[in-house]
């Protein structure tokens, strides 16, 4: 039997070996034909602390406090208890085998036996979670939805055997010291002695017989498990447990922020795209899925499929047919599917053309070949790998990113997509026409004259200063901060409340300030999203020159998608600028006693986060503060908030396109804030103003909503406060 057990344990270990190896290899080989990714290996020490961080101290996966404790176990049992699988080994061999100098240790079986059961527990919560959340259970709405179910589960019961094969083999061990004439002190095992004590009455060659048998049985299920494993190379939900250290490792922000910020800039082989003179052999956005970076290969092949991503995306929330994780996966089943093609020196030029020849291709199989076939980007009748709906459902929102546990850049690759389909395949849904021809035309997304841009300053009551109107050349040394209006700020009647009100409080503030008026133009973040690179490069560059003319210093913005592109983006071309977002500046002259919020507002309000002010950049705390400082303002948070709230739907220039899938994401939205029945609905984002209203004003029109609900800006109720009420006659 002994022998037997032998032969069985080194042949199985052997043939998972080499095909795990043979498998790595070739993962790695896919990975490195991705094209060259930008600024992946600066500041090593912090990458490194990072990925420690994340993986051993889990903190992204604490973001769910009850699902990541229990991962945690798993993960550490996985990892701790390999030992005990070098403990079988020895077993198969000798029954009474133990580790040299460890196997005995006390300090070493306490932690062998504590996470063995932690483990089981903790894998028993995990099935518990997913059992609940099962799309047979609660259909669309389960994360899992769309996941692969078998592997899942022949992960968790993988553990789970391995997990009673420890302590099994921990209470034969004890019985057979006792059999042996021995007395096991309840140190060495202090949670499997009462296991063992059921073993007592078996003879010591029946003990060692059972040690043998269980530990080729954990053998036999770890080598399974690898073997499994190296046979599915997409199996992510096991082959994260690897590439997560190297993901997050290579992750966008080596300080391990999860904020988006800048979307990357397009690069062809490894550099910048220069619109005014490219390159001919220049790739525009990703077309083919070789076209992805080595990085967005390398998301594709540890996405684990839990779905998070997919539960906080307000597409799949509303119908639509775009999940972050199908996604993934798509691509990822895809690359996986045309790897001997492309391995064999397979692929498409910038222009579609083949490159392989009729040689190299003569051993790949006519499935690769065939899928090397598909178009990346396509209809159902194309055979295509991502349906149009699914990569024009995004709105760059981030709460995908936000979510997952393994640092996966999902936007990224679905703006690189964009890219593509947009300035090679001129492929992007029609009503986009009128926003591109506009912003190219009139430098703003309506189409209006830059001299509408001026409108609101005759609206008020107090001076406003607009530059070039008294003939200066650069921006007066008096001036604290240059306003940037923004298009949406200056031409939208419901946004302009929110300039008025802004500006009137920093007139009230004794702040000096300045704005561009025509000589502003659009900041580009629409067309940049839409996938319009070349756009957006022309009206970016155009306000860079426009601002480094003028000296601007210090800039604020009431616009987080403006915010979010003159501090984050601009840098990109040479426009380093210091910028705040109103809310920040709101809150400091609260804070500093220039402005004095004094009168009472008795109304019961619930903030929403704006996308590009929350979770691209991580600006939660200073529009609360705000409304925390007006006096008899009750405020309640919706459900979702902070870094799990929900777009209004305008983002990824969503706002310029119809929503015909589903249901609409600001009336998802609005029904959430709704349900609170509050007086006011407050964000800080002129985008989120708009869309939220004209949710309000339908549901008000249908007799739904009172009339004197109101969706308001954080300025707009600050002024409420601040500005002394008009004195009886």
């Amino acid at each position: 039997m002994q022998a037997f057990a032998v032969l069985v344990a080194v042949t199985l270990t052997v043939v998972a070996a080499g095909l795990a190896v043979r498998t790595v290899v070739s993962m790695i080989s896919l990975i490195r034909l991705g094209q060259p990714a930008v600024g992946r290996t600066d500041r090593p020490a912090t990458r490194t602390a990072t990925m420690l961080r994340e993986t051993f101290g889990h903190s992204r996966m604490l973001q769910w406090t009850l699902v990541g404790a229990a991962h945690w176990f798993v993960f550490v049992g996985f990892g701790f208890l390999f030992l005990t699988l070098a403990t079988a080994y020895g077993q198969v061999f000798s029954p009474s085998f133990a580790l040299p100098l460890i196997g005995h240790w006390a300090p070493f079986e306490w932690l062998t036996e504590i996470i063995a059961w932690l483990m089981l527990v903790s894998i028993g919560v995990l099935i518990a979670v997913r059992q609940r959340n099962h799309p047979d259970r609660v259909g669309r709405r389960s994360r899992f939805s769309g996941s692969t179910m078998w592997q899942a589960y022949y992960v968790e019961w993988t553990i789970v055997g391995v997990g009673l094969c420890i302590i099994g083999l921990r209470a034969l061990e004890h019985a057979l010291q006792r059999a042996q004439g021995e007395d096991p002190s309840w140190v060495h095992f202090p949670l499997t002695w009462f296991v063992g004590a059921a073993f007592d009455e078996l003879a010591i060659p029946t003990l060692e017989t059972a040690i043998v048998l269980l530990a080729l049985f954990k053998i036999v299920i770890s080598m399974a498990w690898l073997i499994t494993i190296a046979l599915n190379p997409t199996m992510g939900v096991a082959w994260h447990r690897f590439s997560v250290f190297f993901n997050v490792w290579f992750k966008r922000n080596a300080t391990g922020e999860v904020a988006l910020g800048a979307l990357l800039p397009m690069h062809s082989r490894g550099k910048p795209v220069d619109f005014e003179d490219p390159a001919e052999d220049d790739v525009f956005g990703v077309g083919v899925v070789e076209n992805f970076t080595w990085k967005g290969l390398l998301d594709f092949s540890t996405c684990t499929e839990c779905g998070r991503c997919q539960s906080q995306c307000p597409a799949w929330n509303t119908g639509k047919p775009l999940s972050p994780k199908l996604l993934i996966m798509s691509l990822r089943d895809h690359a996986a599917a045309k790897a001997p093609y492309l391995l064999a020196g397979g692929g498409l030029d910038a222009e579609g053309n083949e490159r392989a020849t009729a040689e190299q291709l003569a051993g790949v199989p006519e499935s690769a070949i065939a899928e090397a076939a598909r178009p990346l980007v396509g209809t159902l009748e194309q055979n295509g790998v991502i349906d149009p709906e699914v990569l024009w459902s995004c709105t760059t929102c981030g709460a995908c990113v936000e979510q997952c546990p393994v640092d996966i850049e999902h936007v990224d690759h679905i703006l690189d997509l964009r890219r593509f389909q947009v300035l090679i395949e001129s492929s992007f849904p029609s009503e986009a026409n009128s926003l591109l021809k506009n912003l190219e035309s009139k430098q703003n997304p309506w189409g209006m004259q830059p001299a509408a841009r001026t409108a609101w300053v005759e609206e008020v009551d107090f001076p406003v200063r607009v530059f070039g109107m008294d003939g200066e050349d650069t921006i007066p040394a008096d001036v604290e901060y240059l306003f940037w209006v923004g298009c949406a700020g200056a031409l939208d009647d419901r946004a302009k409340k929110t300039t008025k009100a802004f500006a009137e409080l920093l007139h009230i503030a004794g702040v000096q300030f300045m704005v561009l008026g025509e000589g502003e133009a659009c900041s580009g973040d629409p067309a940049r999203r839409l996938g319009n690179e070349f756009v957006y490069a022309m009206l970016a560059q155009q306000n860079v020159e426009t601002l480094n003319e003028v000296g601007a210093r210090t800039i604020v913005a009431t616009c987080p998608h403006c915010f979010n592109t003159l501090a984050n983006e601009y840098p990109q071309l040479g426009g380093h600028y210091d910028v705040i977002h109103h809310t920040q500046l709101l809150a400091r002259l609260v804070a500093e006693g220039r402005l004095l919020p004094v009168t009472p507002v008795d109304e019961l309000v619930t903030y929403h986060d704006p996308c590009y002010l929350g979770r691209h950049n991580k600006i939660y705390t200073p529009p609360r503060e705000v409304l925390a400082g007006v006096p008899q303002l009750r405020t309640q948070e919706m459900h979702r908030c902070k870094e799990r709230g929900f777009c209004c739907g305008a983002g990824g220039a969503r706002m310029w396109m119809e929503e015909r899938i589903g249901k609409r994401i600001n009336h998802d939205r609005v029904d959430e804030a709704l349900a609170l029945e509050p007086d006011v609905i407050s964000t800080a984002c002129p985008f989120c103003l708009v869309m939220l209203s004209d949710s309000v004003d339908q549901r008000k029109a249908a007799g739904e909503v009172a009339e004197s609900v109101g969706v308001v800006d954080v300025s707009q109720l600050l002024l409420r406060s601040v500005r002394t009420p008009a004195k009886a006659p």
